[in-house]
């Protein structure tokens, strides 16, 4: 019997302290990782290779890269599930909604998530989103 093939995963943040410690905890979770630091590593990586899914951070070069790279991947792989996670809740007090039609109307992720995830409710989010 073959053994399953590992889901990969697409981490993209511009603070390397955080993409390594997310990059460890995805890792811990059974997944494979790719990881990049800004949009457009992110945008060549999407080029050569579709992931399972992908989180993204909001405010990285600009205070909506998130919002324009998530619309691009959904271009490319309407399909594949996307988590942004942000402290921009923290940092603006704006809060963000895709439970809502107007708020998937122009977030296009599948799920945002406050920075400060808890490793059981993340993996709880990516088996519920990747339906494992």
């Amino acid at each position: 019997m073959l053994a399953k093939e590992k889901k990969t995963i697409l981490i993209v943040d511009d603070d390397p302290d955080f993409l390594f410690q997310m990059k460890m905890t995805i890792q811990d979770l059974g997944f494979e990782v790719i990881s990049a630091e800004t949009q457009k590593e992110a945008e060549d990586i999407i080029e050569k290779e579709r992931p399972d899914l992908a989180i993204l951070d909001l405010m990285m070069e600009n205070q909506d890269t998130g919002f324009i790279l998530c619309h691009k991947i959904k271009q490319k792989y309407p399909d594949l599930p996307i988590i942004i996670a942000s402290a921009v809740t923290a940092e603006t007090g704006m809060l963000f909604d895709v439970d809502t039609e107007e708020g998937q109307e122009w977030i296009k992720a599948d799920l945002f998530m406050d920075k400060g995830i808890r490793k059981d409710q993340l993996q709880k989010e990516i088996n519920k989103l990747l339906k494992i």
